[in-house]
């Protein structure tokens, strides 16, 4: 046999190949196995439930398709003639801008810092998202990762909880509006439905409440603070909180400049721009409280609780630069009155801590609670002497009092000053510029007046002010305050005397007049008039120019005070408010300021009665024309007295504003077509004027809520005129003095106007001159025309002047 061959040798590497694995190895790759497994399966497993839970969720998110149509609530907005703001009613101050009218500025300072990514994502920002959790592990500036889309679904559909579920829907249905809607779609939302803080919702309400300008005109720094407000319009409101405010407008325009949105050079001029802010002492937008909220009442009427929610657009007649007038005119007329008043003290007193920071907190608080008057201010006392008064006004400006601005209060200084008008530290005062840019102490007034203006010509309410300061009193006084008339009302008697064959030339005794208990039926009656004098026989223009009580009472007793009664409902008086008594000569009835302009519009117009009226025009937020008003010509309007009773009634009342009680009118206006009467209540109760240009009607009026003396030498002549001509020097600026043409029927005979039937004596050519001996004592009253037992309580309150 042959011996076996020699097996080859194995090599080295081999053998360790053929070896068995250590057991150490082998569950390490049975461990790590079994994790990768367990780790698939635990992912698709969560993918499994996010799936079917999405599926789930998504039928029940709400339907975003109304978005397409963004139609959000808009309030109620009112305008004057010319389109500038009177007021706003609503829950949200809001104006629907679209996107394309929004400048592009704006859109950039709200990408740069809410949003930068916004047109490149889908919705959520992946990288955004990486970004922001890496800043905020760095520690650097804090960063959100919140999209534009994102917020637009949770500002309109979803609460502010922070939940898992909620941040879950709110994921969906960025995705869903993204799907529905185009990326500038959403930025229109976004920039219309966002709150702002100051009640405004979204840039364009957020651009006209803090800078008081429309979007359109922003500058770069102003968008940049306006772009602060969405996170926290609280903390960044520029009125409230400027310093934050500021911070974090400088921050956003460094974004702007990183983002390349605007230049370096840009950047540079709107980090050292100054911001004009606006607040409650330069509000600019016109006074026309009262006339808004008669507007709101209107609209209202009309449209319902749908008026605050429709974006209405409500155009009045009124004119804002008459209206800026008569807001000005009445305050400073009410506040030159209040000067001659006694100070009533301090409006409140306060027991002040000593520690500078306890301080600024206790005057913050105490002067929130009395807030800024227009130019009268309030203001905390620190110090407080017979000399100077040093005082802290809300905003931190410090106010010193010296000399002449002292003495409205100096009996609040004086030594004796009982505690509760004694000027001392703690005290809340208020304080207003002066003329010399100096500061005095002055009160809120207590008294209250109405101003009101209207075209004879159509009726349209061109100025209206219903009271010293709307949110210190809403009743309207214009429209709503039932005040005797005085002397203001006797034109109407006169008006009447005419169609009784009256004249100018009528000579009338003024003469004292007594009527016994036996003609009264109660006490004896002996009017006066108002100076107490008694001039004798005069005419009738005179006696109307000089306002005396003795002619007008005589002139009422030859027409008759039922005849007067009915006469003087033609010019839109109430018959029941004004008794047929000899007292109505004296203007004892009861009127409005609104009804005074309508009466005397009569007179302006050529003998017309038109009705006031306010809304001219209602559009929707689009601007499409809902209703719209167009007045009757004049011709068609109600004729309340013959063209040739208004003529000859424009002279008499022309010679009042000339030569009369109102002669200051004519003499400080340098213009002849002016027309008015005066008129003081009994015991100064009540100051009027009204009077009219022929293209205006106003009349003034000042008095107490709870009627009472307003001072013995005040009158409608010393207190409403000032206030009318101040108005009328600003309303007829520009306005050509017009010329009165005279109607058919009246002629001029030696100077003076008569009705031409009445020209050669036919008429009344005297009165009250046979009785001129007896008039001191025995003055006599036909019975049918006795003040009846019920009125002698007016008797006792007659009028005067």
């Amino acid at each position: 046999m042959p011996p076996p061959a020699p097996s080859k040798p194995s090599s080295p590497g081999s053998s360790r190949a053929a070896s068995p694995r250590p057991a150490w190895l082998r569950w390490l790759l049975r461990l790590l196995l079994w994790g990768i497994g367990l780790a698939v399966a635990g992912a698709v497993a969560v993918v499994l439930v996010i799936a079917v839970a999405l599926s789930m969720a998504y039928p029940n998110l709400p339907d975003v398709s109304e978005l397409a149509d963004y139609r959000p609530k808009l309030p109620m907005r009112v305008y004057s003639a010319e389109g500038a703001l009177l007021g706003e009613f609503g829950e949200e101050r809001r104006t629907l801008t679209p996107i394309q009218e929004i400048p592009q500025v704006m859109k950039d300072a709200v990408l740069a810092i809410e949003d930068t990514r916004f047109f490149q994502h889908g919705g959520v920002d992946y990288k955004g998202m990486v970004r922001a959790v890496l800043a905020n592990l760095g520690r650097v500036k804090s960063q959100g990762a919140s999209t534009i889309t994102m917020q637009v679904a949770r500002n309109v559909y979803l609460s502010s909880e922070k939940t898992f579920t909620r941040k879950i829907y709110e994921i969906l249905l960025t995705f869903k509006l993204e799907h529905l809607l185009s990326k500038n779609q959403i930025l229109e939302i976004y920039m219309n439905q966002i709150y702002l803080g100051n009640r405004a919702y979204g840039f364009a309400a957020a651009s006209e409440a803090y800078f008081g300008k429309p979007l359109k005109a922003v500058s770069v720094a102003e968008a940049a603070m306006l772009a602060g407000l969405p996170k926290a319009p609280s903390a960044y409101n520029p009125i409230s909180n400027p310093k934050r405010a500021r911070i974090r407008q400088l921050y956003i325009i460094d974004r702007m400049e990183e983002n390349h949105f605007i230049t370096p050079q840009q950047a540079q001029e709107a980090r050292k721009e100054e911001l004009t802010v606006r607040n409650g002492s330069n509000n600019t937008r016109v006074h026309a409280e009262y006339v808004a909220e008669m507007a709101r009442q209107l609209i209202f009427a009309q449209y319902g609780s749908e008026a605050y929610t429709r974006g209405l657009n409500v155009y009045t007649t009124l004119n804002a630069a008459d209206q800026d007038a008569a807001y000005q005119s009445l305050r400073r007329g009410i506040m030159d009155y209040e000067r001659r008043q006694h100070y009533r003290g301090p409006e409140k007193f306060v027991s002040l801590p000593t520690a500078a920071q306890e301080l600024e907190e206790a005057i913050d608080d105490a002067l929130a609670d009395h807030p800024d008057n227009g130019d009268l201010m309030s203001a905390m006392v620190l110090e407080a002497s017979p000399r100077k008064i040093i005082a802290v006004r809300q905003n931190g400006d410090s106010v010193e009092i010296t000399g002449e601005g002292l003495k409205p209060a100096q009996s609040g200084l004086s030594d004796k000053a009982p505690p509760n008008i004694k000027l001392r530290r703690g005290a809340i005062i208020r304080v207003a510029k002066t003329a010399k840019n100096t500061w005095e102490i002055t009160q809120l007034p207590e008294v209250e007046g109405a101003l009101v203006a209207i075209d004879p010509r159509s009726g349209a309410i061109k100025a209206l002010v219903g009271g010293f300061d709307f949110d210190k009193n809403k009743f309207n006084h214009a429209t709503q305050a039932w005040r005797q008339p005085g002397s203001s009302f006797k034109p109407f008697i006169y008006s009447a005397a005419l169609e009784k064959g009256f004249t100018p030339a009528t000579v009338v005794n003024d003469a004292p007049l007594f009527f016994g208990a036996g003609v009264t039926g109660g006490q004896p009656w002996e009017p006066k008039n108002y100076d107490g004098r008694y001039d004798g026989p005069m005419t009738m223009r005179t006696g109307l120019a000089k306002s005396k009580n003795m002619v007008s009472i005589r002139i009422l007793q030859a027409v008759g005070p039922k005849n007067a009664q009915e006469w003087v409902s033609r010019f839109g008086f109430d018959a029941d408010k004004h008794p047929p008594y000899l007292t109505m000569a004296l203007g004892a009835g009861s009127v409005t300021p609104m009804q005074m302009a309508v009466g005397f519009s009569v007179f302006a117009n050529g003998g017309y009665r038109v009705n006031p009226w306010l809304i001219a025009r209602v559009t929707d937020h689009k601007g499409r024309v809902l209703s719209e008003t167009q007045p009757p010509a004049l011709a068609q309007s109600q004729r309340a007295i013959e063209p040739r009773n208004a003529f000859i009634m424009d002279s008499l009342l022309q010679e009042v504003t000339r030569s009369g009680t109102a002669a200051r009118a004519q003499a400080t206006l340098k213009r002849p077509d002016l027309y008015g009467k005066t008129g003081t209540t009994n015991d100064s109760v009540d100051a009027w004027f009204a009077g009219f240009q022929p293209t205006i009607a106003a009349v003034t009026w000042i008095g107490y809520d709870t009627p009472r003396n307003l001072g013995s030498r005040e009158t409608g002549g010393g207190l409403s005129l000032p206030v009318w001509i101040s108005f009328m020097d600003r309303a007829l600026k520009g306005v050509p003095v017009m010329e009165s043409t005279v109607p058919p029927g009246v002629v001029n005979v030696g100077g003076e106007w008569f009705y031409e039937e009445f020209s050669r004596n036919a008429g009344v050519p005297s009165l009250g001159l046979e009785d001129h001996s007896a008039s001191a004592g025995t003055g006599s009253l036909p019975s049918q025309e006795a003040p009846a037992p019920e009125e002698r309580k007016r008797i006792l309150d007659l009028f005067r002047n």
